[in-house]
């Protein structure tokens, strides 16, 4: 028994596609035909092609075709989930932009160790595990101590202000200065205690991700902020 085989298959195949890849950019439905979604029909067409043009008496598996759509299928999903994830991305900016922008002019506390001095006022807090015995030394911008002095402290938020003047009564200028806290308890022991800056939060920078927040010169994140503080509390 002879068998029969059409020679245009290849022709159809190339026809089929070059016809569903014309210069129009777009389908009726807005789709962009150069994107995976908008091809979409072209595979379809060469799929049915394929099937038309096939050799009768030996077919090809149902099987593969149905293996190159399910992976079609699966990288189109892929990709429509990758837009997703975009625009999920994009709104959480948002989110953090608003949020930001809602601290300015707010009196907060955050993570830090340098604080600005201000009229002859800076101030500190700390967070202490334990009661403890802490040594408080202040230094300056270059590294100088300026104040050092040991004090109790209990269990909790601890807040302590320094009035800008050394241990010898010397008055120093506004300026950054930072602390450095070592507790013991009460056998003996290093306790950790870390430190916290209160200040207002001057500015945003929404150009930055996450926006940063400026607080007396100093930038930090939102992740940064430990709380919000009313005004003389």
């Amino acid at each position: 028994m002879a068998t029969s085989t059409i020679p245009a298959t290849i022709p159809s195949v190339t026809a089929a596609a070059t016809n569903n890849t014309s210069t129009t950019p777009t389908t009726s439905t807005g789709v962009d035909k150069n994107t995976l979604a908008g091809n979409f029909q072209t595979f379809l067409t060469l799929l049915t092609t394929q099937l038309k043009n096939q050799n009768p008496l030996d077919p090809l598996d149902t099987n593969q075709f149905t293996q190159q759509l399910v992976q079609f299928a699966q990288v189109e999903q892929q990709l429509k989930q990758n837009e997703q994830l975009g625009t999920l991305i994009s709104i959480e900016k948002t989110a953090q932009q608003t949020a930001a922008l809602a601290f300015v002019g707010s009196n907060v506390a955050v993570d830090g160790q340098t604080a600005p001095l201000t009229n002859g006022q800076a101030t500190w807090s700390f967070q202490v595990p334990k009661p403890s015995t802490a040594t408080i030394t202040i230094k300056n911008s270059t590294g100088q101590n300026v104040y050092s002095g040991s004090f109790s402290m209990n269990a909790g938020t601890q807040s302590f202000g320094w009035d800008g003047r050394g241990n010898n009564g010397t008055q120093w200028p506004d300026g950054s200065y930072t602390i450095s806290v070592v507790g013991k308890d009460a056998s003996g022991q290093t306790v950790a205690i870390p430190s916290e800056v209160q200040g207002t939060v001057d500015s945003v920078d929404l150009t930055k991700t996450p926006p940063v927040l400026s607080i007396g010169g100093q930038d930090f994140t939102l992740d940064k902020i430990k709380r919000v503080v009313r005004p003389g509390a």
